[in-house]
């Protein structure tokens, strides 16, 4: 398989056409008829020349030759019908062929997307992700027209065209076949060689230019909260420059590749009518034959000049696909097992055994055969400094990253060995910083159920003590609640959050700090709904403030992927020189000082 040596990828035109070409081949019998019905309509244009000769020989022979003029007019309409009904039913098909494609090829980026690691999406703006798919679906509509509308009647043309001029006059259809070719291997060399490498260098900035301009509009409220605006103006006029400076190499390079094509057009012009110019004067001409060799290069000098413009688009779309197919190449960071089961949880025991853990890149391991059991049912918070395994922690039972080596299982059953939806449905989460769709209330809350319905909504918002800010809503549950949930408070959107959680009604809960940077009333109404939460839950609770594990069954102390403490916390805080104790008070002092400022 052939590479491309900057980037390791696939080369491009073998990449991105072995990819347009595995989705036509879904669609044989689509693929087939527009294929056919363009080529039975430039068939009819290839002929028309032929006609237009013998018309004018009938025209020039006198009154006798009127029937024959006839017969040649009559063809020559015939002919013009078939091209105007063929293009018309190539179209159509194309029409319903592309966009099934351009909706398989959407839903397939999409889907791989929702599947790539979460390190993937932390790399990539979205913004620029979601140009790289949108450009390619339309890059792959301008491919398929050049391809099938394009190329392949320009194809039958010159073949054609060329054996029909050779059948007449050998020389006159060598010129044809030598000019061509000549003509087709520059414009080849120009695009690919000159061309395209610029083209891609542009489109890489555009990329950019749409990841920037997503992320400053995502950032929006911090930008105004900071009087950022001229700042970010400059920050996307860099990116600006840049980015036209490179499309306008682009650009200027295809504009120098068609002048040079240009050019052989018009030696390859002179040649032709050069010699049939020659071939009347000597007698081995008609003027009839004269007319028909006019008409046959104006033909082939059309397809010829649009060829040039075809390579080109091909090129662009290729150039515009290329990232697309990329994604596809891409492998999934975590992929479901071959033969993977569904997850069924009953106790929610968790159990990390003698595992091992690296993250990408990282010379040493975060946990080196770790070993640790939760009970069914037990409430457990994790803490610790930044950087000590907690977040790690239940990533890892989430599975999110792969352990290296050793296993996590779930009452039993090894996550590896079951489907990560089937998994995930099990445990719900509630994080430090809630992420809600810009949908309806109902909807974000119902995310954990699909298919509940109002009444268990409103329940599960009960519980949360989130229904009645929502009712005082002017459109109650069918509030839209912006982008990530910006139109609602922090304390709102939490309680959202902690509704989804209870209507999920999954064994395995995990809370990353789910009461702080909030009021106190927010905290006091949260704190209310996290200890109904909690019943009947194995829980994990990941603590920066260590007031929230105070009621926990048993407190983990986390320090570099090891345990050091455990225990609950009046135990911990006994231990004259212990970890937990140095930490709770060191937040008592702080918040000593807090009060007293």
């Amino acid at each position: 398989m052939s590479h491309d040596t900057q980037t390791g990828r696939r080369e491009p035109f073998r990449a991105v056409l072995g990819f347009t070409f595995r989705h036509w081949a879904r669609q044989p019998g689509q693929v087939a008829w527009v294929a056919g019905v363009t080529v039975a309509a430039t068939l009819a244009e290839l002929f028309t020349p032929v006609y237009a000769g013998r018309l004018v020989d009938a025209v020039s022979s006198g009154a006798g030759g009127t029937e024959a003029a006839l017969w040649a007019l009559g063809a020559m309409m015939v002919l013009a019908a078939i091209m105007v009904l063929g293009r018309h039913f190539a179209f159509v098909g194309l029409t319903i062929m592309t966009l099934r494609t351009m909706s398989d090829v959407s839903q397939e980026a999409f889907a791989r997307l929702q599947r790539f690691s979460t390190d993937w999406h932390a790399n990539n703006f979205a913004g620029s992700t979601v140009r790289k798919i949108t450009r390619g679906m339309w890059a792959l509509d301008l491919l398929t027209d050049t391809i099938l509308i394009a190329l392949l009647p320009s194809l039958v043309i010159l073949l054609g065209m060329t054996a029909v001029l050779a059948w007449h006059w050998p020389a006159m259809g060598l010129v044809v076949a030598l000019g061509a070719l000549a003509y087709i291997g520059l414009t080849l060399v120009l695009s690919l060689r000159f061309v395209a490498p610029a083209a891609r260098l542009g489109n890489a900035w555009d990329t950019r230019l749409g990841g920037a301009l997503a992320d400053a509009i995502t950032c929006n409220p911090v930008v105004k909260a900071y009087g950022g605006e001229a700042r970010e103006d400059l920050r996307l006029a860099t990116v600006v420059s840049k980015w036209s400076l490179r499309t306008r190499r682009a650009w200027l390079r295809g504009t120098w590749s068609g002048t040079g094509q240009n050019i052989v057009l018009l030696f390859l012009r002179a040649a032709v009518i050069g010699l049939v110019i020659w071939l009347w004067a000597n007698g081995q001409a008609s003027p009839g034959d004269v007319a028909f060799v006019l008409t046959a290069y104006a033909v082939v000098h059309g397809y010829l000049r649009d060829v040039g413009q075809h390579v080109h688009n091909l090129q662009r779309s290729v150039n515009d696909m290329e990232e697309l197919v990329w994604m596809h190449d891409l492998p999934y960071g975590v992929p479901d097992r071959k033969g993977a089961v569904d997850m069924g949880v009953t106790a929610g025991e968790i159990a990390f055994e003698d595992v091992t853990f690296h993250y990408g890149g990282h010379h040493d391991p975060l946990y080196r055969d770790f070993s640790l059991t939760i009970r069914g049912g037990e409430k457990v918070g994790l803490v610790g400094r930044s950087g000590s395994g907690k977040t790690t922690f239940v990533k890892l039972v989430q599975r999110l990253y792969d352990v290296t080596s050793g296993r996590i299982a779930i009452d039993g059953q090894d996550i590896a060995d079951v489907t990560q939806a089937s998994l995930r449905q099990q445990i719900a989460i509630v994080q430090q910083e809630p992420v809600l769709f810009h949908r309806s209330l109902a909807e974000n809350i119902a995310y954990g159920r699909p298919g509940a319905s109002l009444a268990q909504v409103e329940q599960a918002a009960k519980l949360a003590n989130a229904h009645d800010f929502i009712m005082r809503l002017p459109k109650g549950y069918a509030t839209l609640v912006g982008e990530r949930g910006i139109k609602l408070s922090g304390g709102e959107r939490q309680r959202v959050a902690l509704a989804r959680a209870f209507l999920a009604d999954a064994p395995i809960l995990i809370l990353d700090e789910a009461t702080s940077s909030l009021d106190s009333e927010s905290e006091a109404l949260i704190q209310q709904a996290i200890e109904r939460l909690m019943e009947g839950r194995t829980t994990i609770v990941i603590a920066h403030r260590l007031s929230t594990v105070r009621a926990m069954d048993r407190i983990l102390v986390f320090d570099r992927g090891r345990v050091i403490e455990e225990g609950p916390h009046e135990a911990l805080l006994t231990r004259q020189d212990g970890a937990y104790r140095a930490l709770f008070e060191k937040q008592v002092s702080e918040l000593a000082k807090g009060l007293a400022a």
